[in-house]
């Protein structure tokens, strides 16, 4: 196995207390024999905060808040049109990550987002940013393994987790590279290509487990093509856990409100939960 370092303390989020480190939160419900779940939140879209909430209070482990961005080019066309509206709806990333400092929820947040509005930031100032709203991890898909150097470091300094992704084409030398300087836990693509709801899962996303489970001991989530609680159960039987997106954004787009997103994630939820005893 390959391993890195870990990463750091606790921020501050508002009235929340410690957020605490986000690998250790998720190394301990997996050790302890939970899958994981990782629901997917475009800010700035619709009651977002209040969708967070219902996400949170459902069952999940983390939450993922996207920064709406106008060229998300790991998305396809629900997450895209999510992140349109927000924009138009007058989303900044400076308000975005204010609000969650303002968030009463429980479980970790994370958020993504392209590495355009870091640089503009600058890394020390947004990662200090991030960290000082109780944000405890950042995923930057557009940011190669080979580039992130001077991002992951103001990130650790910070206690503010670099997610890293893996494709199903990665070779393995880089996949060990990737492994060893993500942190928090390691994104599997579950297939080739862009976010969006799937009417199956792909072959490649258990393929993509597999291999991320014989390269590190982090823990292992598989996202992009996850959209159902059948599919959600299936991809665990070999990953810790999973990330789902589109399938919640989708129905925020249609209306959707707290509530049904609430609902779906308990879904979610039940359906992880259901493989685990199956499992035992």
């Amino acid at each position: 196995m390959t391993e890195g370092g870990g990463g750091g303390g606790g921020g501050r989020v508002g009235g929340r207390g410690p957020v605490g480190d986000l690998e250790a939160i998720l190394r301990a419900r997996r050790d302890a024999g939970r899958k994981l779940l990782v629901p997917y939140v475009t800010g700035g879209l619709g009651d977002w905060t209040g969708v967070v909430r219902a996400a949170a209070a459902a069952g999940a482990d983390a939450i993922e808040v996207g920064i709406p961005f106008s060229d998300p080019v790991m998305d396809g066309p629900t997450i895209q049109e999510a992140s349109v509206r927000a924009l138009a709806g007058g989303a900044t990333p400076g308000g975005i990550v204010a609000d969650l400092a303002h968030l009463d929820v429980e479980v970790p947040l994370l958020v993504m987002l392209y590495y355009n509005l870091v640089f503009r930031a600058g890394h020390r100032r947004f990662a200090r940013t991030l960290a000082g709203s109780g944000v405890a991890g950042a995923i930057v898909p557009d940011l190669p393994v080979d580039e992130i150097g001077d991002w992951a470091r103001a990130a650790d300094e910070a206690a503010v987790a670099t997610v890293l992704l893996a494709a199903p084409t990665t070779p393995d030398d880089r996949l060990s590279r990737i492994c060893a300087r993500s942190r928090g836990f390691v994104y599997g693509a579950g297939l080739l290509g862009v976010t969006g709801e799937r009417q199956s899962l792909s072959s490649a996303a258990a393929v993509m487990a597999k291999r991320l489970k014989a390269a590190t001991d982090r823990p292992v989530l598989i996202g992009i093509g996850v959209s159902t609680a059948d599919q959600a159960r299936e991809v665990t039987e070999v990953a810790d856990g999973v990330v789902v997106g589109s399938a919640i954004v989708r129905r925020v787009l249609e209306g959707g409100g707290p509530d049904e997103v609430g609902a779906f994630v308990a879904e979610l939820r039940a359906g992880l939960d259901l493989g685990r005893a199956v499992e035992g």
